[in-house]
Order: structure tokens, then sequence, then C-alpha cells
């Protein structure tokens, strides 16, 4: 968490923002004369709208943060119209888990969209919120959504001078194989076990277990990444246990010290969410500590139920990956690390064609996709590199994998800064290794070709010395081929095979 890269502190200051916006939320409810409930809403509706919205536009986030009410308000109403009848409430839950998921389809907006209407419904559990309390958690949701969007777009709009990454386009398929329809079984078939067991467990507080659920399928494509992803939260969760028994149990909801906490816990959310997701549950747990002991409700009692609640959510999340409609790590890991290849290739043509003179082509771009590919390999491959992993052999080779693309995808910055100089000229060699790189990828990346990669890329031939551009780029193209051949040997490995020693 501590040593993780922040380019331009973005992560800093998309954190100290969040810690204004809720505050200023929260701040706004209280000095209306708004219950504690309705406060505590305003801060978790202000937390949804910095946190979940993403789209790669300053306009687009404004668009998606008005929305927010339009699919809130009808499910805050549904959820509090059914406190009183659980079997209707549980199945209209299920319903809402379904559609969130589904709607992920429509890129950042739907992924939005779908988080807010579905914590709405949480929030009413978390609350015990009942119909008569509907209009003051409208306003104070209203008022949340307000403050945070004049916080994030007017006082300290970051993403107007820093555009956030646009996030890779999901792997595609069809019918029940498109991921986002895949997911809405699985979340909706793991939600329906975290009702069931969970509210075996307690009548009360089921819905932790629920909300476990939900969040071990935000951002995954596999069941390897679900399964990892069930165990860092349940990590981060019994941390955050002993942390407030440590710390939350002593204030006894005292509103100062908590309030202080709860904005430090905020700061680490927002902070940790990217590098490291046991961090950012950490916090999220000592909040939710916290919070419970400002409704006056929080005893060691309850924090060992809420550890028990996590485990069922990702015990029922792993029950449903591996029975419905399951994907392997292997075939997404496979996916994203083809399409990481094609832009390897997609940047190599750019930069050859701009070193030639094309002021048209630009890698600029396809190194900028490479960067955020290779966060998906690493993601989909976290389960084979884990320290707990039992599979020795594709521990091995995920590791050498993660490490070739890491420097194909140096060699590829190094090839995009060196076509940016505007003095390049044109170099025959250029083209020759474009075409060795190029044919390097599709023997990679296309089965019936995979037999033809070459063992070990060509050497330039002796030449007079040519433009500096033109070298460097020889040197960046011929690294590159070498760590496109290496690629060779883990790639066509079969995975039952024994470890890899080289």
């Amino acid at each position: 968490m501590f040593v993780a890269p922040d380019p331009g502190l973005l992560r800093l200051r998309v954190s100290v923002r969040a810690v204004l916006g809720i505050s200023l939320a929260v701040t706004a409810a209280e000095l209306c004369g708004m219950s504690l409930p309705a406060s505590i809403s305003a801060g978790l509706a202000a937390l949804l709208a910095l946190f979940t919205v993403g789209d790669a536009t300053v306009r687009g986030q404004a668009l998606t943060t008005a929305l927010l009410p339009a699919v809130g308000f009808p499910v805050l109403a549904l959820a509090t119209a059914l406190h009183g009848a659980p079997l209707l409430r549980d199945t209209a839950w299920l319903a809402v888990v379904f559609a969130g998921v589904y709607a992920r389809r429509w890129g950042p907006r739907g992924h939005a969209l779908g988080i807010f209407g579905f914590m709405m419904f949480f929030t009413t559990q978390f609350l015990h919120a009942v119909p008569a309390q509907l209009p003051e958690l409208y306003g104070a949701i209203a008022l949340a959504i307000a403050a945070s969007a004049l916080v994030r777009f007017g006082v300290w709009c970051i993403e107007r001078r820093t555009p956030p990454p646009a996030a890779p386009a999901p792997l595609s398929g069809r019918g029940l194989a498109r991921p986002t329809t895949r997911q809405a079984f699985q979340a909706t078939a793991a939600c329906a076990i975290a009702v069931a067991v969970g509210q075996f467990l307690s009548d009360e507080r089921w819905y932790w277990a629920v909300g476990t659920a939900w969040w071990i399928f935000v951002n995954t494509a596999s069941r390897g990444e679900t399964l990892v992803r069930g165990f860092r939260r349940v990590l981060g969760t019994v941390a955050g246990i002993v942390a407030g028994l440590l710390v939350a149990l002593p204030l006894h909801g005292a509103p100062a010290p908590t309030a202080a906490l709860v904005a430090v816990c905020v700061f680490g959310i927002f902070y940790t969410a990217a590098p490291s997701y046991s961090w950012m549950m950490f916090f999220v747990t000592v909040m939710a500590g916290l919070l419970y002991g400002l409704l006056g409700v929080l005893h060691p009692g309850l924090l060992v139920l809420r550890f028990e609640e996590t485990a069922v959510g990702a015990l029922g999340a792993a029950a449903a990956v591996a029975l419905v409609l399951p994907v392997t790590t292997h075939a997404a890991t496979d996916a994203w690390i083809q399409r990481a290849l094609h832009c390897v290739r997609g940047c190599t043509s750019a930069a050859t064609r701009r070193l030639a003179g094309d002021d048209g082509a630009d890698p600029a771009p396809h190194a900028a996709e490479l960067e955020l590919l290779l966060g998906r390999v690493r993601l989909a491959l976290a389960p084979l590199v884990h320290p707990l992993s039992p599979l020795k052999g594709r521990r091995s080779r995920a590791r050498q994998i993660i490490a070739l693309l890491d420097d194909c995808a140096r060699e590829v910055r190094g090839l995009a800064t060196v076509a940016a100089d505007p003095a390049a000229s044109h170099d025959a060699r250029l083209t020759a290794a474009c075409d060795r790189v190029e044919a390097a990828v599709e023997a990679l990346v296309t089965p019936a070709a995979r037999a033809s990669v070459a063992t070990a890329p060509a050497s330039s031939t002796a030449a007079e010395p040519h433009h500096p551009a033109a070298e460097a780029a020889l040197r960046h193209l011929h690294a590159l081929e070498h760590a496109l051949a290496a690629l060779a040997t883990p790639l066509r490995t079969s995975p039952r095979a024994p470890a890899l020693t080289a």
C-alpha cells in the first residue's frame, strides 16, 4: 500500500477530495437538522458517488452523478416498503442484484448505477429504514449527491487536467458466455446463498453476507480471480475487526473522535482501493464498526458476527463461480494476454510508420492501452501467483509471463518515446524489425502458427551509422523480439507440466 506508485499523486488527491466531499455532505445534513440515520445515509451516498463514478470524461461523470437518484430512489422506496415482508424483500433484492450486474455491459455508467442501486437496498437493511423515514432519506441522499458534485466538479475537478485512464473493454462473448450475463447469474446465485445462510446466522445482520458476495464480483472475470478476491476480503475484514476491538469499541460512539476516525477510514478506502483490496476492506470494516458505535449497537459479538457473515458471503461466491457458468483462470488469462500481444503489435506498427515519416501514426495511445491491459493480465494471473497457490508449475509460468510482458511494455514505452522525435528518419532496418515483431506476435496468438515461432530474433546486420532515433528504435525492437520469443515457452507449455526452471 505504501510503496505502490502514485503518478502525479493522483490517488492522494482523489482521497483527500473524497474526505472533503463526504465531510461536506454529512455537515450539510447535520446543519439541516436531519437524524443520525439520515446523516449516515448522506455520508454513504456521497462516498458511493465519489467512489463508483468513473466515466472517461468530466461531462460523462457529471451526467452519471446526476442519474444516481433516478436509480437509487426507486430502489430505496422498494426496500423500505418491503421491510416487513422478508420473502418479498429477499426476492426483490436478488432482482436488484441481477439487474445491477447485468447493467455493467453499458460501461462505467451502468457499472456505477448498478452499484448505487444495490447499495441503496443495502443501506435500508443497515439502518432498518421504514417507509416513514423515506422523505428524510431522499433529502439526505439528494443533498449528499449535490455536495459531492460541488466538490468534485466545482471546487476540485482533478479529472479536468488529469483524465482518468479508460478501462479496457471487457472480454467479448454472446448469450450466456457474455461476461456481464454470466456474472449476473453468478452474483445472483451467490447472493441467494448468502441470504439463506446469512439469515440462519442472524435475523438482523444477515445483509453483510449479501454485501460481501456482491462486492466480490466487482472487477473479476474468472473463477480464480473471484476466489482470491474473497480470500482478500476475509483477510481485510479480520484485520479490521481486530482494529475495531482496539479502536472503535473503547470510543462508545463519542461523536468527535468517531467522526475523525471515520474521515481517516474514508481516506484509507480511496487511497488503498487500487493497490490493495485487503487494506481497503480493513478500512471499510473499521468504518462500519465506528458507524455501529454511533448508532449505539456496537459490541464484541457484533464484530464476530461481521466476520461470520463475511465468510458466508465469500463461500457463497466461491460456490457460485464453481457451479454456475464457470470460467477458468486459464481461459481468462489467455484472452487478456492475447489482447495485450495484439496491442504490442499495434504499437510497434504505429511507431515504425511514425519513424518512416507518417505524422498521422501515433504509438502513444497503444502504449497507454498496453499498460491497462497488463493490469488486467496481472489481475487475471493473481490466483496463480498467490503465495498460497499449491500449483507450483503454474505459479512459475505465471511469474515468467508477467516478467516478460513487463519487458515488452518497457520496450514499447521506449519505442513510443523514440518515435515522438520529430527529427527521426526512415531506416529500412526498422521495417524488417517491425515485420519480425509482428510475425512473433502472430505466432503467439494464432495456434496454427505457434509452432513456427522463432527461438531467437534475428540480429541487425552491420551498417554505416544511421540517425540516432533509428538506432534507438532498433534497440527497442530487438529487445521486444527477444521478449516475445521467450514468451513462447511459458505460453505453449501445458498447464499441468512441471515447474519451469528458466
